[in-house]
């Protein structure tokens, strides 16, 4: 099968290949590149006559297939309204009698076209697939002319889901011309059963009526079937079955496609269409004596470790720009360890599904939602685009479940008196009978489409009306608030509770997941730009604590234009999370592996030094892989000590690996260390031969009684705290944290006097060494004109743009992007040292930034932290100090800045630290 098919004349137009590999004729012609263009704000167009003047070229160019709005068009302008494309082309099918398609992935909103004067059809809805017979009007010698006449005016009516990040106007998918016989296989649809059983319903256009044959050949010929079948002028349903011996199944872990051809023969032409299915089964299931079900594929349990995709990119806004784009989004989001996508408020472009389908990851797609009152003409355009994405889609295996609304969005009446998310105050606006029109719509996605999940709602105001699956939405930051809102959900999600549905409807036994979570709203103001590694972790956790839950789904993939919590930011760059300082190793992937050990604990706890402490863990496990194995469950208890790891206690314990769900397994036992220190719970679960399966943690800030804190280290320790300087020269500082941590913005220092023990305290002082923790300091423009608090209302789902520098949460994830600066130590104005601070980063390394932050739903520069700094002083300093027992400290940075973090900030427990050693 040939999935990439590019004509040699045609490899420097954008996005040359076929647009639809998953049904793919030899024969075509790529339409995209560049046409003539011109907007008609008068609507004239018509009146004029545009489309009947041959030859007809407008003012301006634009490049198919990207939107109007978006850069990569060359138009760039987001004005609605109407607009008209031209373009000549010369082709002729390589078969003499073929039948020739006009064909469009897609064009928001309402489109009417000509070729060479003629009217050739019209469509409306801009999500769905369409094409027109274009065989009588199209002249085999010469030039052709094609018009298009688009109109987009964002209807309330019009399905158009979140485009607020960047409009789809006009034509936005690619367009082509095809060739087909007379006789031709308008769609075959695809039902697999894991024993192999492959049900195949396919329609035929006749323009010829005669007697067929209809072969199936895929697999290489491995599999193959044919039918006989007398066809009659019009459609014709012809059904088949083929079984598929020792069958190899469709899973993200392996992903096999069986890719082939259909070849309808008949009249002596024949039209062959290479296409592909996957053999899988998507249900759900009691398992054990739960009373509950899971999700299966392919009949065993499975976890769905997901994430919110709005497939928007800054440049072609909703087209990607290039198929090895797609290709790459779906390696992005398996290197995570995520075996899941939900597509949002959108179907996926065809190519993209491709790439989930071959490179193996589940999908949910949404349908598009229109933003006006329920009516009938919102209902009408709204059925008619369901039903087109559905028929387009039906044979990808990678979509497990079709979402047919999202958070009640257009199903409120009088919606713009009322919150179209969180809607406490205007519950009754959806209408019992609005409610019922959702539940046509489960239904009608039931009956279309037996194979899959079908969901009514995905909500955010607890409001299902009929559900194959159990989801909820939440965006809660703070352990202690996510816990217990976790916990109250699982607690009420039972058969029969009247809970997370609305109108009297109540719960099935439906499995219960999460659709949307995060804690990017769960901050007032939204988060901004900020770690979320630290909320991620515990998160996940709590996640798996539960034996009802089946899977998640993070907001979000990659950051957008106002939302900052993506895995990676938009242009696919990284963001560190920082677990491998906790566990060697560590990746965000280990919080999704299907078996996982739980530690059932904060992320960060403050004991006493010396503390005895039971920490439970559990197992929860999503795959058979290891049941009934002896794994085993690798623990160490370790602290830093002024840059020296020391690991306080380690064990390793074996683990009968039994069965699905979570199980408690045995408690860890742990005496924290003697000393001030951040300790660190590292857990492994390993097979019997050393493979490392999962990794966890979690943290515990340990305190001495002593006021200048006890470390393991020689001498007499002297302690500063970092907001006690005597002076600061930057042009902006500031301190933060309760002043545990100390801003210095741009060029400039902060100055100490430093009193070093007596002579009757310490006889003698041979060495001098320094400790402290610092980053660069990155001004934001916040930190120079002040915060500015926006309102995070239903705009923000619309696109508004926001400034996050001005986000008073904001502070920067750490990330592939670096601010460095250099930072000189000084004694009495003498240079002793000098280092490079290489970033001012933030993720989950700065435990203690995270656990000292006040309250929960707001974040002062959370997760940050430094690097530890160590200065031994030259030896003629240190004798003059030791005359003179007192020094001035000056650290001074370059226009890159400081930052320096106290006992309560950052990832090391101190402040600045004096070490002086001697004789007593």
């Amino acid at each position: 099968m040939v999935t990439n098919m590019v004509q040699t004349s045609q490899v420097s137009i954008p996005r040359a290949e076929y647009p639809r590999p998953d049904w793919q004729r030899a024969d075509w012609m790529n339409l995209n590149g560049t046409w003539s263009f011109s907007f008609d704000h008068g609507n004239l167009g018509n009146a004029e006559g545009w489309h009947q003047v041959k030859g007809k070229s407008f003012a301006s160019e634009i490049i198919v297939p990207f939107s109007w709005a978006s850069p990569l068009s060359g138009i760039g302008s987001n004005e609605k309204g109407i607009a008209w494309y031209s373009k000549e082309v010369q082709w002729a099918p390589a078969a003499s009698e073929s039948r020739l398609f006009l064909r469009f992935g897609a064009v928001d909103y309402k489109s009417d076209v000509w070729v060479n004067g003629i009217a050739v059809g019209s469509h409306s809805g801009g999500y769905g697939t369409f094409e027109f017979d274009v065989t009588d009007a199209w002249a085999l010698e010469g030039s052709n002319q094609i018009i298009v006449r688009a109109e987009d005016y964002d209807h309330d009516y019009q399905a158009r889901g979140k485009q607020g990040y960047g409009e789809i106007r006009g034509i936005w998918q690619p367009v082509w011309l095809e060739a087909r016989p007379q006789n031709y296989v308008r769609d075959s649809k695809f039902n697999t059963s894991i024993d192999g059983t492959i049900e195949i319903v396919t329609t035929v256009i006749a323009n010829k009526s005669g007697s067929a044959e209809l072969a199936f050949a895929f697999a290489e010929g491995a599999v193959t079937h044919l039918v006989e079948a007398e066809l009659s002028e019009g459609t014709n349903v012809i059904e088949a079955v083929i079984k598929v011996e020792a069958p190899k199944l469709w899973s993200p872990e392996s992903p096999y496609l069986y890719e082939g051809q259909i070849v309808l023969s008949s009249n002596g032409q024949a039209d062959t269409v290479s296409t592909y299915f996957g053999i899988r089964e998507i249900s759900t299931a009691l398992v054990g004596d739960r009373s509950y079900r899971w999700i299966t594929l392919n009949g065993k349990p499975v976890y769905l470790n997901g994430t919110l995709d709005q497939s928007f990119h800054p440049t072609g806004f909703f087209t990607y720009p290039s198929d090895e784009e797609m290709k790459n989004e779906i390696h992005l989001m398996k290197r995570l360890g995520l075996n899941f996508v939900r597509i949002h408020i959108k179907p996926e472009e065809p190519r993209k599904l491709y790439w989930a389908d071959k490179l193996g990851i589940l999908v949910m797609e949404d349908m598009p939602c229109f933003w006006g009152d329920p009516d009938d003409q919102a209902k009408q355009s709204y059925e008619s685009e369901a039903r087109e994405i559905i028929d387009r889609d039906y044979n990808h295996p990678s979509i497990f479940s079709w979402v047919m609304f999202n958070e009640t969005w257009g199903l409120k009446t009088n919606s713009e008196s009322t919150s179209l998310t969180t809607d406490v105050t205007h519950p009754n606006n959806f209408l019992p009978q609005t409610q019922e029109w959702v539940r046509s719509m489960y239904q009608f996605a039931k009956q279309v489409d037996p194979t899959r999940i079908i969901e009514d709602n995905s909500p955010c105001n607890y409001d299902h009306v009929e559900s194959d699956i159990n989801t909820w939405h939440f965006y809660i930051n703070g352990y202690n608030e996510l816990r217990a809102h976790v916990s109250e959900v699982v607690e009420k999600t039972y058969r029969g509770s009247t809970f997370n549905y609305i109108g009297g409807n109540t719960q099935s036994d439906a499995p219960l997941m999460n659709s949307e979570c995060g804690n990017v709203w769960g901050i007032d103001g939204g988060a901004g730009e900020s770690d979320l590694a630290w909320h991620y972790r515990y998160m996940m956790n709590e996640f798996r604590r539960h034996d009802k839950m089946c899977g998640f789904v993070f907001t979000e993939f990659r950051d957008v234009v106002n939302e900052y919590n993506g895995y990676y930011r938009l242009d696919g760059s990284d963001k560190l999370f920082g677990y491998e300082w906790y566990v060697p190793g560590m990746t965000v992937a280990d919080l999704h592996t299907p078996d996982f050990v739980v530690i059932d604990a904060p992320p960060c706890q403050t004991l006493q030094a010396g503390a005895h402490l039971a920490i439970e863990l559990l197992g929860s496990s999503f795959s058979d892989r290891y049941h009934g194995q002896e794994l085993q469950l690798s623990w160490e208890l370790w602290h830093d000590n002024l840059g020296t790891r020391i690991v306080q206690a380690s064990g390793n314990e074996a683990v009968n690996w039994t069965g699905y769900g979570v199980e408690r397994l045995s408690a860890l036992s742990l005496i924290m260390p003697d000393q001030d220190a951040v300790s660190v719970l590292a857990v492994r679960l390993l097979t019997a031969d050393g493979i490392v399966i999962t990794r966890n943690f979690v943290t515990f800030d340990v305190r001495s009684q002593a006021s200048r804190g006890k470390y393991a280290a020689e001498g007499r320790i002297i302690s500063l705290p970092a907001a006690g300087y005597s002076e600061s020269t930057f042009p902006i500082s500031w301190n933060a944290l309760q002043d545990n941590k100390a801003n210095g913005g741009g060029a400039g220092r902060f100055t100490y006097q430093v009193e070093l023990p007596s002579v009757s305290e310490q006889a003698a002082i041979y060495d001098i060494e320094l400790a402290f923790e610092a980053s660069s300091k990155r001004l934001l423009k916040r930190n120079v004109e002040g915060s500015i608090e926006k309102q995070h209302d239903i705009s923000y789902m619309h696109g508004a743009l926001d400034e996050p520098e001005f986000n008073p949460n904001t502070y920067y994830m750490t990330d592939s992007e670096r601010h460095e600066s250099k930072l000189s130590i000084l004694i009495d104005d003498e240079l002793v040292e000098t280092f490079i601070l290489r970033d001012n980063p933030a993720d989950s390394r700065g435990a203690l930034s995270w656990h000292y932050q006040t309250v929960s739903n707001k974040l002062e520069e959370a997760g940050s932290y430094g690097y530890l700094c160590k200065v031994s002083l030259p030896s003629a300093v240190t004798a003059k100090l030791n005359a003179s027992r007192s020094f001035k400290l000056e650290l001074a940075a370059d226009e890159g800045g400081l930052a320096l973090y106290g006992r309560n900030a950052g990832r090391y427990p101190i402040d600045i630290l004096v070490q002086s050693k001697g004789s007593f």
